[in-house]
């Protein structure tokens, strides 16, 4: 009888704290339909900050690779689209975490969730309407929950699918892009190519690693499972399928990596963390990953193994 009581109230309590929750989401979010939801209200968690408080960027500034000073190791999101190109800085999206952007007139939002180590692209249209993204402020499974501006919709950035609101169910379109160093970056795109610049340089301390020696620690507010045999904070690489990842020391070691499908990773030194020391100019060198299939660029992750594990539904990591 105990028992049943005690499993009564704590039923009663998560679903008071769920209510609260929804209560303090529609305040932030008045446009939302938290009636529709994908996955359950208690896996979303507030990361400490509201709506927003990490500001996106939707008036990006580029200026050509040339005459940008970064340290030539220093990571950067390379985009290419119709044989343009255009590069975002992690030391800018570790502060903003989401560019709203167009290259080779498409709309395009580039996302980076630190605690993940997850850079991701998306064509930011959907059914025919152009979407601009924004931080909620909250996290599942320790990623970034962006929202759109035009429904309010919650997104979960690591799979591009919306988890909560008017627009829950539907995916955004993954775009391949490269976690590549500002050398190798300029080497492809060439010395006029654009990149990403600071709106204002006084913002925020670009260069600066607010999360340093993260990567050696543990992952932040995460209550899932974790993954067996490997180290959760340990790069793992695969595909946008996510059905069979690769540790970044196994890439390492062998230097390329024939997978399923014709997909073919290959590494190279030359890239700094962003995620380990203060610097991310100063940061250990992880080296450069491309994944191809059939000679073309797809779309891949290099993240961290709890990520993998969260989200890949049970697939194998191999080490």
């Amino acid at each position: 009888m105990l028992t049943r009581i005690f499993l009564f109230i704590s039923l009663m309590l998560f679903a008071t704290a769920a209510i609260a929750d929804v209560m303090q989401w529609q305040r932030e979010f008045p446009k939302a339909d938290f009636s529709k939801t994908t996955v359950p209200y208690k896996e979303i968690l507030s990361g400490g900050v509201p709506r927003d408080a990490i500001p996106a960027i939707d008036t990006p500034l580029f200026k050509p690779a040339h005459d940008v000073d970064l340290t030539e190791t220093e990571p950067v999101i390379g985009i290419e689209i119709n044989g343009q190109y255009k590069a975002y800085p992690l030391r800018i999206l570790m502060w903003h975490e989401i560019v709203n952007d167009h290259l080779a007139g498409q709309p395009i939002t580039v996302t980076y969730c630190p605690l993940c180590n997850a850079a991701i692209v998306f064509n930011r249209t959907l059914e025919g309407q152009i979407l601009d993204f924004g931080t909620t402020g909250r996290l599942r499974h320790s990623d970034l929950v962006m929202y759109d501006r035009q429904t309010e919709s919650f997104f979960q950035q690591a799979m591009g699918v919306a988890i909560m609101g008017t627009l829950a169910g539907k995916e955004l379109e993954m775009l391949p892009a490269r976690i590549e160093s500002f050398a190798n970056y300029k080497k492809r795109a060439g010395p006029n190519a654009p990149i990403l610049v600071p709106t204002n340089p006084r913002m925020r301390n670009y260069g600066i690693n607010p999360y340093a020696g993260y990567e050696k620690g543990y992952p932040f507010l995460y209550k899932g499972e974790l993954p067996d045999g490997i180290n959760p904070m340990q790069r793992v690489i695969t595909t946008q399928k996510r059905d069979i990842a690769y540790s970044l020391a196994l890439l390492r070691e062998r230097g390329e990596i024939k997978a399923p499908n014709d997909v073919v990773f290959r590494w190279s030194a030359g890239q700094n963390s962003a995620l380990d020391g203060r610097l991310i100019a100063k940061g250990r060198d992880i080296g450069n990953v491309t994944a191809t299939q059939n000679g073309k660029d797809i779309v891949y992750f290099i993240e961290f193994a709890f990520v993998y594990h969260a989200f890949s539904k049970g697939g194998q990591i191999i080490q």
